[in-house]
């Protein structure tokens, strides 16, 4: 396929493209609506809120207060004293990779990923609100409980084995790294979602994901210090976007300049072709006998001679003139015209 490599490069650049506006879009939405939310402590204004509300219910509002568990909390694995609500346990591992330029690179690959969780609410005195589905977060902040790194310590056995295996397979391993995250109990933290009063219990209220699209965020920051975090990404998307999109541009005029260069060139080329095909006809037409028996003078026009054979017939009837025009079928036994070609009558 004449452009293959600029076809392939165009779709890969235009799928990266629109990832990349996607996510600008996302977040220059979500900028939009957490720039007019509201935040409310945990209390009495959150009761006053929803009772001036229709259905109980506001479709996005930013709440913050204390954490507290409904269930028994979680423990830490690696600090005993520390109890949280959900905790995420992760282990990677951390390797080095050759690549296929011939260099080699430091990568890092998830081996296993756990999330535990228990149901919590934001507390204040009497009032609670209880979290609903907390891990389906756009933002989700977890403090780091621990992060230990073993490296790996080959032996001479490996080093050996490691010597035909690393340039075999290009990946040599650096080492383990495991994770504890958790968000803790008793911290403090604000969540933005949809929020309604509970049926059946007072002083109760429940937030949750939206379901009308906005973003849904749990996090220890302050609504700016958030505002801030996602204007940085909002940013990264846009550099992302015109880069995409200028390599787009560069790939779409190489392209367009080669499809015009070789439209020039076969249409210079057909002129040529035409040219000398007028010319040879004219030269042919010179030389042409006019002096012609009945046998040897085209059925068709009934001037000129006969100068074409038509296969697979095998009839030498028109001349070159009029075979330009019958293509389809002979004119003396009307078989069909499978192939043309030059004759000449002695």
């Amino acid at each position: 396929m004449e452009y293959f490599s600029e076809i392939l490069l165009l779709g890969i650049d235009t799928v990266v493209f629109t990832i990349c506006l996607k996510q600008y879009i996302h977040y220059k939405n979500a900028i939009k609506v957490i720039k007019n939310v509201e935040l409310y402590d945990v209390g009495a204004d959150i009761e006053n809120l929803l009772d001036k509300s229709s259905n109980n219910k506001v479709d996005y509002v930013a709440v913050r207060g204390i954490v507290k568990p409904l269930k028994e909390s979680l423990q830490s694995i690696n600090k005993k004293d520390v109890t949280g609500v959900i905790q995420k346990l992760s282990v990677k591992e951390h390797i080095v990779a050759r690549t296929s330029a011939g260099y080699w690179s430091d990568q890092e690959r998830t081996l296993q990923q756990i999330y535990n969780t228990v149901p919590f609410v934001l507390q204040n005195r009497w009032y609670r609100v209880e979290i609903i589905d907390p891990l389906s977060a756009d933002i989700l902040d977890l403090d780091i409980i621990s992060d230990n790194f073993q490296s790996s310590v080959p032996t001479v056995i490996d080093h050996i084995w490691g010597f035909f295996t690393e340039h075999s397979t290009g990946v040599r391993q650096r080492g383990i790294q495991s994770t504890e995250k958790m968000l803790r109990e008793d911290s403090i933290i604000t969540a933005i979602g949809e929020l309604s009063k509970s049926k059946t219990e007072s002083n109760y209220f429940i937030l949750q994901p939206p379901l009308n699209g906005p973003p849904f965020y749990i996090t220890s920051m302050s609504i700016t210090s958030l505002m801030r975090k996602l204007d940085d990404h909002k940013k990264i998307y846009r550099i992302f976007c015109l880069m995409s999109g200028a390599l787009g541009i560069v790939l779409a005029t190489i392209m367009a300049r080669r499809y015009w260069k070789n439209k020039q060139q076969q249409r210079l080329a057909e002129q040529l072709r035409q040219s000398l095909e007028t010319s040879r006809q004219e030269r042919r037409q010179r030389v042409r006998d006019r002096d012609l028996r009945e046998d040897q003078i085209c059925v068709v026009c009934k001037t000129n001679a006969r100068e074409i054979i038509l296969l697979p017939c095998g009839h030498v009837c028109i001349c070159e003139d009029c075979s330009v025009s019958i293509n389809n079928n002979c004119p003396v036994c009307r078989t069909q015209i499978i192939q043309k070609a030059a004759a000449y009558i002695v």
